[in-house]
Parts: C-alpha cells; structure tokens; sequence
C-alpha cells in the first residue's frame, strides 16, 4: 500500500550533524524525526540513506516535499 507522506513541519530542521551513516524519515511517522524509526513498515516508503564525511550544520526538509531529500530545497515554501 502506498501513502502520501505526512508534513511534519513547513521549515526545515536544521542542525549540525557528525559524520556518519544517517537515516531520514522519508515517511513523517518516525517518533525521533527527523531521523527513521521503522514506523514507515507497510507505508510503501522507506527511509532516504546519507553520510558526512565530516561534521556539519544541515537543513532537513520536514514537509517531505524536497526534490533533494533529505536535504531542504525550499519546497515548503509553497505549501
């Protein structure tokens, strides 16, 4: 079954990050959003997989609207 995801927040979380393998929340169902916590199972979604190679300030959509997940590109702006 596909779902439409769902819009945590119209601005982006932005933070700084290590380095390191992340998981973002592509589904908006994860109790520790931003980041995945299985909670999209059965949601025909998965998670969007990146890494830093070095720490980082990070702006992560929050509106899952993003062309560039996890990253924010101002899609929420239209919302």
């Amino acid at each position: 079954m596909n779902e439409e995801p769902i819009i945590v927040d119209t601005k982006p979380i932005v933070m700084d990050l290590q380095p390191g393998t992340y998981a973002w929340c592509a589904c908006g169902k994860s109790g520790n959003h931003p980041f995945c916590d299985g909670s999209h199972a059965g949601s025909g979604m998965a998670p969007v997989k990146f890494e830093l190679d070095e720490e980082r300030k990070v702006a992560l959509c929050a509106c899952k609207k993003t062309a560039g997940a996890p990253f924010c590109d101002g899609s929420h702006s239209s919302l």
